[in-house]
């Protein structure tokens, strides 16, 4: 039986610098010659990039409300096989759940039996840590924290305080990172910044530099090391095979997916990739993906690629299958405004107006039945959509109450802000 290393770095609240420790420790373990396998608690297709930077392997969400419990043991059974070591970033907080504790950091790690590393921010505390990890180390009995790492610490004496804490509570410090503002990421839009230009490698290495000079990584390898776990799962998905020619737009603007549903596309058919940005029309198609991304930082770009909107106008209006997701609806409206009010043309699906002007955050799961499919995802954007058009569903959040997020239709186009899930459905496109 092989032995790895499996822990899911997690928090007592968001802004703890999970991510950053996360990153830091993936770079210093590849830096190490290991294989490493990173994972993903929740939604977030943001986190899941700079794991692939920083590892150099594909990065995979597990979320159990967008999927079932057996789909999540599937994907860590397959991605985690034959790694030296599994890495799983947690969301928010440890127990923070779209319902209580379901759906939560915790919830991940009881059902895949991993050991919990906590990142506890210890900014302005010292010995009153104590009180936080014994709350957090008793409050359930079927999750095992198995040690400590602080951010944000000053001093090796104030380290001392906080090492005092964990062993009076029964639990391992594995080390700290200390204020250093050379390896803060900036927050844009959800969580990091994945501006091209930010020098990333440069960030990751000083990140791992930091942790093999204040953390024990040994320590931390050999704590949380056991057998493969023994996960019992039932049969994957039983996806027909149906040969489309799949599309996928994916560049500087659209590239918010998830891994595991391109690889659903691949069991549908060949998929292929196309930009725009710089394309000149689509490739020939029976399906095409218009993810989310970032379309507002290109809008002169996109606004005159004229011949790649002539493009998929013609293909919608010949009754092309298309789905579209935030930053791929918005690409679909009249146009969008920049936040300092110009509006650009854009594909003119849908007779609305999507604008960047007075950006409010709008996020949280969604659910909704559209001909014959349950359908969950997440919305997270800051734009907003000047339309009279009508949604062709109502969309629930995650605790069942009704949201004003549209799902539109025309053709064989279908388009809204929720970034759906598909990798667990049988079929997707019975959606059209």
């Amino acid at each position: 039986m092989a032995y790895t290393s499996h822990s899911l770095i997690s928090a007592i609240a968001s802004g703890s610098g999970k991510t950053t420790i996360t990153l830091g420790l993936l770079r210093a373990l590849r830096n190490r010659g290991l294989s490493v396998q990173p994972f993903k608690c929740g939604p977030d297709y943001i986190d899941t990039k700079y794991h692939v930077l920083a590892a150099g392997t594909e990065s995979v969400n597990l979320d159990l409300f967008l999927s079932s419990e057996n789909h999540i043991k599937n994907l860590y059974n397959k991605y985690s096989s034959g790694k030296d070591v599994c890495i799983t970033e947690g969301v928010m907080g440890l127990f923070d759940g779209y319902d209580r504790m379901n759906g939560s950091s915790a919830q991940i790690a009881e059902k895949l039996d991993i050991p919990v590393i906590l990142v506890l921010n210890a900014k302005s505390m010292a010995y009153s840590a104590a009180a936080l990890l014994y709350g957090f180390k008793n409050f359930s009995d079927r999750v095992n924290i198995a040690g400590v790492i602080f951010n944000f610490v000053a001093s090796e004496s104030h380290y001392n305080f906080l090492k005092d804490a964990c062993h009076d509570v029964g639990l391992e410090p594995l080390g700290y990172l200390p204020k250093n503002t050379d390896i803060e990421i900036p927050s844009r839009h959800l969580g990091l910044n994945i501006d091209e230009q930010y020098r990333f490698d440069d960030f990751a290495d000083k990140a791992a530099d930091l942790i093999e000079k204040h953390i024990d990584i040994d320590k931390l390898l050999s704590i949380t090391v056991r057998r493969q776990p023994h996960i019992e799962v039932t049969k994957e998905t039983n996806v027909p095979l149906q040969g489309l020619r799949i599309s996928v737009a994916r560049d500087s603007a659209f590239n918010f997916m998830y891994h595991e549903n391109i690889e659903y596309l691949k069991r549908l058919g060949t998929v292929s990739y196309f930009s725009p940005l710089s394309d000149k029309q689509l490739p020939e198609s029976d399906f095409i993906y218009l993810p989310g991304g970032y379309p507002e930082l290109y809008l002169s770009e996109l606004s005159n690629n004229r011949t790649m909107q002539d493009s998929i106008r013609h293909y919608v209006e010949a009754g092309g299958k298309v789905l579209a997701e935030c930053g791929g609806m918005m690409y679909l409206s009249s146009s969008i405004s920049h936040e300092n009010g110009t509006e650009y043309p854009m594909v003119n699906i849908f007779d609305q107006k999507a604008t960047m002007e007075n950006m409010k955050l709008k996020l949280g799961y969604r659910q909704f039945k559209y001909n014959g499919l349950s359908l969950k995802g997440h919305e997270f954007h800051y734009s907003t959509i000047n339309s009279e058009q009508q949604s062709v569903v109502q969309q629930y959040t995650a605790k069942g109450q009704a949201t004003d997020t549209k799902l539109l239709r025309y053709k064989n186009v279908i388009a809204g802000y929720t970034h759906l899930y598909w990798a667990d459905m049988d079929n997707l496109m019975d959606i059209f």
